[in-house]
């Protein structure tokens, strides 16, 4: 059932825009819940680089029933839509200069050319690749000082293949979904995080790969288990 939407872009304190997870549906084509649950996923992350949760608010939907959704700053907003395609980035970087324009007043005299045009298609990739920038750096910051399993094996004089295959062998991890993953019985001792990167085809069409990266932990954790001393 279609909502009845009685909030939207908002000026909160000054003069600082939020835009509602509502909108952000509205002009991504798609569903309200699904946005909320990309929302809800990376929260967690955001809340632990930035110190604070999103805003959550109410709306009234058509039986006059109060619903929740988001309420978002531009840079949380831009910050989520890393997980979207690039036409829907696209659509919410061009809602937002809307937006900021829409606050700052038309130096020109009215009738004379005072006609908003949009952004070359070259400045819209150049703000998208921003956005997918400060998202990723966001979304990494926590496997920042880490290594990569090809860092850890040079460590060891070993090849990153033959590296994963002992550690697949000793149990210590397992390949699943296209990469690789720390075993259950060690998941709970931050032995490794994850790492997100973005490439995109000749094509055009975006490659997002997840991998494992190793902590300080991880690396002592290893070395005890190998016995080879490499720090």
């Amino acid at each position: 059932m279609k909502t009845s939407i009685v909030l939207h872009t908002q000026i909160v304190g000054n003069d600082t825009q939020h835009m509602t997870s509502l909108e952000i549906a509205e002009l991504t084509g798609k569903q309200h819940c699904h946005v909320m649950e990309a929302i809800r996923k990376m929260e967690p992350a955001w809340a632990k680089v930035n110190g604070s949760n999103f805003r959550l608010v109410t709306y009234k939907d058509q039986k006059g029933e109060l619903r929740p959704c988001y309420s978002l700053t531009k840079t949380e907003c831009l910050y989520i839509a890393t997980k979207f395609n690039d036409e829907a980035r696209a659509k919410l970087v061009l809602r937002w200069e809307e937006l900021e324009r829409s606050l700052t007043p038309d130096p020109s005299p009215v009738g004379e050319g005072s006609r908003y045009c949009l952004p070359e298609p070259k400045e819209i990739l150049r703000l998208a690749d921003h956005i997918i920038g400060e998202g990723l750096r966001l979304v990494n910051a926590e496997s920042e000082d880490c290594l990569t399993a090809t860092q850890v094996a040079k460590t060891f004089n070993m090849s990153v293949f033959d590296f994963n295959a002992v550690l697949s062998d000793m149990g210590i991890q397992y390949r699943r979904g296209g990469h690789w993953n720390i075993s259950d019985h060690l998941a709970d001792r931050d032995l490794v995080r994850f790492r997100t990167h973005v490439s995109y085809s000749l094509r055009g069409e975006k490659k997002v790969k997840t991998y494992m990266t190793w902590t300080l932990e991880g690396l002592r954790y290893l070395n005890s288990k190998l016995g080879y001393p490499n720090f």
